[in-house]
């Protein structure tokens, strides 16, 4: 059975393989992005737009549904969903949720 010094020793020359390994593959992989940036024309300034917006093409766009209640500290809640701890704690002190419903 290993001791901890062996396991520590063992770790310390995995992480130098997985060092080099990675120096090595470094090179190329930005030798190939820069290649497919080049073939489809993108801009390091073409990146840092997307970077922004990032986002799964084709997936549906989900807007936040509305605050219905406010809580004292400026808390919001949509009443979907499982109602928060603020609220639970203020209904527990015999408050009523719908005092915390935000007025039209």
């Amino acid at each position: 059975m290993s001791n901890l010094i062996e396991i520590q020793n063992q770790i310390a020359a995995l992480q130098k393989q997985a060092n080099e390994i990675k120096a090595q593959e470094f090179d190329k992989t930005v030798a190939e992005i820069l290649e497919k940036m080049a073939a489809f024309g993108i801009t390091s300034k073409d990146i840092e737009s997307v970077k922004g917006r990032a986002r799964k093409v084709g997936a549906p766009v989900t807007k936040q549904a509305a605050a219905k209640f406010s809580g004292p500290n400026g808390e919001t809640w949509s009443g979907r969903g499982l109602m928060p701890r603020w609220l639970t704690a203020l209904v527990a002190q015999g408050r009523t949720k719908e005092e915390f419903a935000i007025k039209a």
